[in-house]
């Protein structure tokens, strides 16, 4: 402990501040401090107010949902907080630090499909927008439908904006282009034979029955013919050889 003191002792002292200093840097201690419980405060009477407004939602038998103003992350936290507690469902539309607001739904009374589309095409749900919405979404079906039942030769077919030979003409000149634009045309008969060209029009069946015919007949023959006769010069006698 001895030898710790003196090291202690021996080391420099940390400078000591001016008293302007330590006296700014208290007061700065205490506007911080301030703001904070005045944010604290703030959040503490929106929340009762929220709270308020969603008790006044749960009340009503006839309203199903309730919007917001616009509001900034940490508000729309406590609506989502104050929301869940309460069994309901909260969602946020709009634009980050723009126009981004919430809207707190009954369960029995969630947003429809049609609903959800105009509040994130940033557009506001209320009776003209929806009607406005359903007509829309009607003549964009009847346009699907029309075009599915034309037929495809009616169907609208790209045409190219300019012509080759235009763009070609410098090199090959113009009569030259229409002279060297052949029209080629598809071989139809290509790999196809037709039955009247063929000199067997048989089936395989029959073509197969026939040659069967054919080799029962050439073995009867055979069995029929006599044998062959051999001469034999020096013996003088004959013999029959098959």
């Amino acid at each position: 402990m001895d030898l710790l003191g003196s090291i202690l002792g021996a080391m420099d002292k940390p400078p000591a501040r001016d008293k302007k200093e330590k006296e700014m840097i208290e007061k700065q201690k205490k506007e911080l401090e301030m703001m904070r419980n005045k944010e604290r405060d703030e959040l503490n009477r929106f929340r009762k107010y929220a709270e308020e407004r969603l008790g006044r939602l749960v009340k009503d038998p006839v309203r199903t949902y309730m919007e917001f103003q616009p509001l900034d992350k940490v508000h729309r936290s406590v609506v989502h907080d104050i929301a869940e507690i309460a069994g309901m469902v909260a969602m946020s539309f709009g634009v980050e630090g723009v126009d981004r607001y919430i809207v707190v739904y009954k369960k029995e009374g969630m947003p429809s499909e049609d609903e959800l589309a105009v509040r994130r095409s940033g557009e506001p749900w209320n009776k003209q927008t929806a009607e406005e919405y359903c007509e829309k979404k009607k003549q964009q079906q009847m346009l699907e439908k029309e075009l599915r039942k034309r037929p495809l030769e009616e169907k609208e077919v790209a045409t190219p904006v300019s012509n080759y030979k235009d763009k070609y003409v410098h090199l090959i000149g113009q009569d030259a282009a229409l002279e060297a634009a052949k029209k080629t045309e598809s071989n139809k008969t290509y790999g196809y034979v037709p039955s009247e060209n063929k000199r067997d029009v048989r089936s395989i069946e029959q073509t197969m029955a026939d040659i069967q015919a054919k080799k029962k007949l050439k073995t009867q023959h055979a069995a029929e013919e006599p044998p062959e006769v051999v001469v034999d010069s020096t013996a003088g006698s004959t013999s029959g050889q098959p």
